[in-house]
């Protein structure tokens, strides 16, 4: 399943972006409003959790200067990556996007579908905010 949001524009340059998201502490500024949980494991994983759905461990598992941070899951139930694409929008300012890519049976993927769209685009939205 692949799901991708809409593109933001956000008042920070490109490398403050990319520097603001390599720092796992920065995503619980980013979380929806229905996040029960955050906390930092390590310098580059973190664990939350949205009301009504199991807690989640991502990790940054691939980064490209200063373009591009991964995160991927760390549970095997529930394996996806999430790209933050970070593209240079003028002076201090970029564009944001990002796209979640998963695999999972056909019953998961309907079930999962609208909560994480809904989850990519509160993201989204308020890196657009930063």
């Amino acid at each position: 399943m692949k799901l991708e949001s809409q593109k933001v524009t956000a008042d920070k340059s490109q490398q403050e972006m990319f520097d603001f998201l390599t720092n796992v502490e920065n995503y619980e500024q980013i979380m929806p409003e229905s996040k029960e949980k955050f906390q930092v494991i390590s310098d580059d994983s973190f664990l939350f959790q949205l009301k009504g759905m199991p807690e989640i461990r991502l990790k940054i598992i691939e980064t490209t200067e200063p373009n591009l941070v991964v995160l991927g899951s760390t549970s095997d139930k529930f394996p996806f990556r999430l790209k933050t694409h970070i593209a240079d929008a003028g002076e201090n300012k970029s564009e944001v996007n990002m796209e979640f890519e998963g695999e999972f049976n056909a019953m998961m993927s309907m079930m999962i579908k609208s909560p994480l769209k809904k989850f990519i685009t509160a993201l989204t939205e308020n890196i657009g905010k930063l």
